[in-house]
């Protein structure tokens, strides 16, 4: 088999590709400065005569694998293989394999970080000192900025996956009560408590987003939400931005009705007029779509869909199943 990888792959996990599949032909598109676009996609799957690919960004249209509907599989490098054609893969009997949690440690890591940086009023305070505000008086600073520790506060997760149950375990001993709302989740750590979305959200002293896009997840946070927390309560979105009416979001933020909000996703990135406004807003810490942005992520996408892609080929030897099945391939998130 001949496998095209687009996606940035180490040095490791391309040798495993070649001992277990074949020929591989490496072309991520970090030097091509961005992701490819269909027609570009199409021209280099088909320059290459590739059997399958693995991708991360690159827009997998359906016009490219209608053109390429020979492929044995496709790999997504991501939590969610959103930048796929799904139906159409389906459709032609492509497998679909994709990374969920590739980036939990990331995100949760950038979590704990940033709501200890909001709560204890960190960037305000680097900004008053390098302003060359510290006159005379040397309690100036402790009573300005004297900020909350994160212990003791109650945590409530939107969504209940790898990255919600990471930063849970993260936060057990600092110790902070944890509460979440997925109708997904039927078992879980007895010391985790299952909440309506109104209670959660009207009791919580951190709100967490962590929840994909589905056509029941998109506009789910509304004002009605938002303005049942607590006038001290934090909203933290490292998710994905639709799941979240802006609007409503900026109106609490307005109106003084939380203490304020960390963002790191955006309805438009670049943003908008109206995205601009919320990331602008005094009482918010926005921060450009990074919480899953570190170096050590490609790793782990390398070995979660390495050994995602290992598996079900010697399980199709052994079975005889053909390469490309009939099934679409789904992991929970």
């Amino acid at each position: 088999m001949k496998i095209l990888v687009t996606a940035p792959y180490n040095d490791n996990g391309l040798i495993t590709l070649q001992e277990h599949f074949g020929e591989v032909i490496y072309r991520p598109w970090k030097p091509h400065g961005r992701a490819y676009y269909a027609d570009e996609l199409t021209a280099l799957l088909q320059s290459t005569a590739a059997d399958a690919l693995i991708t991360e960004h690159d827009h997998v249209t359906a016009e490219v694998i209608n053109a390429n509907s020979h492929l044995q599989f496709i790999g997504v490098c991501r939590g969610t293989p959103s930048n796929v054609a799904i139906e159409t893969a389906t459709k032609h009997g492509i497998p679909v394999f994709y990374t969920p949690a590739r980036n939990a440690q990331a995100v949760a890591e950038m979590f704990v970080a940033n709501v200890i940086t909001f709560m204890r009023n960190t960037l305000a305070g680097i900004e008053w000192l390098r302003g060359r505000n510290w006159a005379a008086g040397a309690h100036t600073s402790y009573l300005q900025f004297k900020g909350t520790e994160l212990a003791g506060k109650t945590v409530g997760m939107v969504g209940f996956g790898a990255i919600g149950q990471l930063i849970a375990g993260m936060l057990k001993d600092y110790p902070c009560p944890i509460q979440f709302y997925d109708p997904y989740v039927t078992t879980h750590d007895e010391a985790y408590k299952s909440v309506s979305l109104e209670e959660l959200f009207a009791t919580s002293d951190i709100v967490s987003i962590h929840l994909p896009v589905t056509e029941q997840t998109k506009g789910l946070i509304d004002y009605s939400l938002l303005s049942k927390m607590k006038p001290e309560a934090i909203f933290v979105n490292t998710a994905r931005a639709v799941v979240v009416k802006r609007e409503d979001l900026l109106r609490v933020l307005e109106e003084n009705k939380i203490r304020g909000a960390i963002l790191d996703v955006f309805d438009n990135e670049p943003p908008d007029e109206i995205d601009y406004k919320i990331i602008d807003h005094p009482n918010v810490l926005p921060t450009p779509h990074i919480a899953g942005a570190t170096f050590e992520v490609e790793d782990h996408h390398v070995t979660i869909l390495n050994k995602t892609l290992v598996d079900w080929y010697v399980n199709n030897k052994k079975t005889g199943a053909r390469l490309a099945n009939k099934e679409l391939l789904t992991v929970q998130i």
